[in-house]
């Protein structure tokens, strides 16, 4: 049964739908298999896909839907899953020629709470590289001639062409708020050690982070719900209690947000008509915005990131380099030889940045509700054989708070560019629900 139109339909809609009763999962499966093998050829969003096994997920989700009993948060929803991220199922390879074939034993956490709120894993979608730099075969779905950006490029392609409503990915520097800016959709990295990481490659467990996308804010807080959450072979997820993420995003905030446009110390890097574009955005938001600068010691951020990166590369994918350099990329082999020239104190240092820069930003956010700021230069470059720049993202990440970029500007080629908001550590339900506000305060704007 072929339904295109459940395609673009929001992942909540879809939900509800399916709860009651107006299509199946298997329906719906269907519906976006159709799409994917219309697409994909083209798009290159996937690295696996079985659609035997996906249909085959779906009858059974059917079948227990039958029994009456709860569903899952997720139930029926096909949701994408970054080459990264160990599946018990399908192959997981890591975007390098060396592990081709790979079949891990077990699924990662992160997969298991998709299982258990009903998700269908209908694909592996594309990672560059160890998810770092070196890209793979897939293209923007706006332009295939410009990058989809990375490393998750897979996964936000293919929510922004309609072959997923949902996908998981994750960042290490900028890899799910870049491609998500480039390719036009909602990306939401949360506070690092919300969700966990095991069974997911490991790069620098202090900046790894495991993020969302979706074609809107309330769809990505669901996903991230089900998600998120303490696992004890995780040591940097913390037991608390559950973040309310969807449940918050959708609410209304008891006064309307503050928000602190900050350039930051590479504003430089910026194209000008991202700059152009956010003169507009903060005009448009009036008081409830103002220009923040932040003080010159965050320059040093993005160096700070690079070397927790390299070493963390040299020290957890340094077998690879060692079993078969050949095999590697440039990008990968002088990441992992410049992490090894890293000293042990240069490296401690590194780390100590992230509560340095966290303490200006406490002082920030006791007075903002979030920054607002570039999720890229701009537009997706033209060029196949990168992708972007993080410095808009990396030193965000190194702080460990949570950021969502929106696709509300619009470059001069008619690709998208991102608006990126940044919250105080811990408090993501509360950036997703400002993060709502602003698409409603924009889209209002752009009706005058």
């Amino acid at each position: 049964m072929k339904r295109p139109e459940l395609a673009w339909m929001a992942a909540t809609d879809l939900r509800d739908r399916l709860a009651r009763g107006e299509f199946s999962a298997a329906d719906l499966t269907d519906a976006f298999l159709a799409r994917i093998a219309e697409e994909d050829p083209k798009l290159g969003a996937f690295a696996y896909l079985d659609p035997t096994l996906a249909r085959k997920m779906a009858v059974a989700l059917d079948a227990y839907r039958g029994t009456g009993r709860a569903l899952g948060a997720l139930h029926g929803l096909p949701v994408g899953v970054k080459d990264i991220i160990d599946t018990a199922d399908m192959p997981t390879e890591n975007g390098t020629p060396i592990d081709a074939g790979r079949r891990p034993s077990k699924d990662a956490t992160v997969v298991q709470r998709l299982r258990a709120a009903g998700a269908v894993i209908i694909g592996k979608t594309v990672t560059t590289e160890f998810a770092s730099f070196y890209p793979g075969k897939t293209r923007n779905p706006h332009n295939h001639d410009h990058t989809p950006g990375g490393s998750s490029s897979g996964s936000a392609a293919a929510v922004a062409d309609g072959m997923v409503p949902l996908a998981v990915g994750t960042q290490t520097a900028g890899s799910v708020i870049r491609p998500a800016s480039f390719c036009g959709v909602v990306g939401f990295k949360p506070t690092h050690g919300m969700i966990p990481r095991t069974g997911i490659l490991r790069q620098e467990p202090a900046l790894d982070t495991v993020g969302v996308f979706a074609r809107s804010v309330t769809d990505a807080a669901l996903l991230a719900d089900a998600i998120a959450g303490h696992d004890p072979l995780d040591p940097d997820t913390r037991l608390m209690a559950p973040p309310r993420l969807f449940d918050i995003a959708q609410s209304e905030p008891p006064v309307a947000p503050t928000l602190a446009f900050v350039k930051t110390p590479f504003w430089d890097k910026a194209a000008d008509e991202t700059k152009e574009g956010f003169a507009e955005l903060v005009e448009a938001l009036a008081d409830t915005c103002r220009e923040v600068a932040l003080p010159e010691i965050f320059s040093e951020g993005a160096s700070a990131q690079r070397t927790l990166m390299n070493v963390g590369f040299a020290r957890n994918l340094g077998l690879y380099y060692d079993r078969g350099k050949e095999k590697l990329s440039d990008h990968a082999r002088k990441m992992i030889e410049e992490g090894r020239e890293v000293s042990a104190v240069n490296y401690l240092e590194a780390r100590d940045w992230r509560e340095a820069l966290n303490n200006g930003l406490e002082q920030l956010f006791d007075r903002y509700d979030a920054i607002v700021t570039p999720a890229a230069a701009g537009e997706a470059p033209r060029d196949l054989s990168t992708t972007g720049d993080p410095v808009f993202n990396a030193f965000w990440t190194l702080c460990g708070v949570p950021a969502v970029t929106l696709p509300l500007l619009e470059g001069s080629r008619g690709l998208p560019v991102g608006v990126q908001l940044v919250g105080r550590r811990g408090e993501d339900a509360r950036l997703l629900r400002t993060a709502r506000w602003l698409v409603g305060m924009i889209g209002t704007e752009q009706e005058k």
